[in-house]
């Protein structure tokens, strides 16, 4: 599946600005950014994909159990990510990586995550309002709406102060919309009226089923059964990415109800490291999409309007420099104490809790100093 009709698009796959009575509304968004924050966007897609190819390597080279890849998803996330207030509250899925490093994430607790040393990676307040990554399909978009109702019974939003009002992003794929968590939370986004955004990355695939199986019909059409306005953007566009979610959350967070975007993306590498692309996909399809790759694409547009060589060079520079860091620090994460296991189950001591740390430490304990094999 690629566009349709119903694609809105600002950035066209030659990296040529789009005009059209489409996205009129839209244009004038992507004309109030600055220099700096177009040249923002494209440092953190390169910035995001270097990190993305050097944690898939480490994942080959065994320093990582399994690796969830976001390549050639860079501008639907990047476009939303900027699109936020920073009071504004995300729900990821897995692989949602730009958006944390955008909402400050330190990206090696991602790779913590992912290395099993640890079972959250980072407090959501601290961190940009950016909530733990969910391996359980589609319950994020529960998690948020459950958040979002909390929003707007707080009356946090529809206060008339946009730097006050609050909106709740959540992310979730193609595959999710088949889950009865991503329907349920539609049901009650509609019904409560939430302050929030439903951002669909429809990658084409959901694993080894190809989201023509999936749905029959395009799945931004979903939203309006529930009574939730979509529409469908082309997500290798980081610009239609970010005055469609900017519009849109600037509509929520008003008060006007949930909205929901389905971007039309695609997922170039494997579903996560356990997995074999080549084994449902055709090379002339991946052919066909690594074409409309989202970075060439906007480097395409930023050379159109005058950007100088050096601060192309610049920004490999850092996205190599970035990745490599990344390995060093990887490779000098130790072993977790093993309070980890314990600390934080509740709020307060429990003593269950401290009976079974207090085993483990004596059973510990019993095979201090022995030798292997003995």
């Amino acid at each position: 599946m690629s566009y349709t009709e119903a694609t809105l698009q600002l950035l066209s796959p030659a990296g040529a600005l789009v005009e059209s009575d489409a996205t009129a509304e839209y244009l004038p968004l992507v004309e109030k950014l600055t220099d700096t924050e177009l040249r923002e966007f494209h440092r953190v897609m390169a910035v995001t994909r270097a990190f993305d190819v050097e944690g898939t390597n480490l994942q080959r080279q065994g320093q990582i159990g399994i690796w969830v890849p976001s390549l050639g998803q860079e501008a639907a996330q990047v476009g939303s990510g900027f699109a936020m207030r920073p009071q504004d509250h995300v729900f990821p899925s897995y692989r949602e990586h730009a958006v944390g490093i955008i909402r400050g994430i330190d990206v090696i607790d991602i790779v913590r995550l992912f290395r099993g040393l640890t079972h959250g990676g980072w407090v959501p307040e601290e961190h940009g309002n950016f909530h733990i990554y969910t391996m359980v399909l589609g319950s994020q978009t529960l998690h948020a709406t459950g958040y979002a109702m909390g929003v707007s019974l707080d009356g946090k939003a529809g206060t008339g102060n946009p730097e006050v009002d609050e909106a709740v992003v959540t992310y979730f794929g193609d595959g999710s919309t088949s889950q009865g968590d991503v329907n349920e939370a539609l049901v009650f986004a509609a019904s409560y009226q939430t302050p929030e955004l439903f951002f669909l990355q429809n990658n084409q695939w959901a694993i080894s089923v190809p989201v023509s199986k999936q749905s029959r019909t395009p799945l931004y059409l979903r939203p309006g059964g529930f009574g939730i306005p979509g529409i469908q953007i082309d997500g290798n566009d980081v610009l239609i990415s970010y005055a469609a979610s900017r519009k849109y959350l600037e509509e929520t967070r008003a008060g006007e109800g949930p909205r929901f975007i389905e971007a039309l993306t695609y997922r170039m590498g494997a579903h996560t490291s356990s997995d074999d692309p080549s084994k449902y996909r055709t090379e002339e399809e991946t052919a066909h999409w690594a074409a409309l790759d989202p970075i060439s694409r906007f480097e395409t547009y930023l050379r159109s309007r005058g950007e100088g060589e050096d601060f192309f060079t610049d920004v490999k520079t850092e996205a190599a420099d970035f990745a490599s860091d990344i390995r060093r620090r990887t490779l000098e994460l130790g072993v977790p104490s093993v309070d980890a296991m314990f600390d934080n189950v509740y709020s307060e001591p429990h003593p269950l809790i401290a009976e079974e740390k207090q085993w483990l430490e004596g059973y510990e304990a019993a095979y201090a100093g022995t030798e292997a094999g003995e």
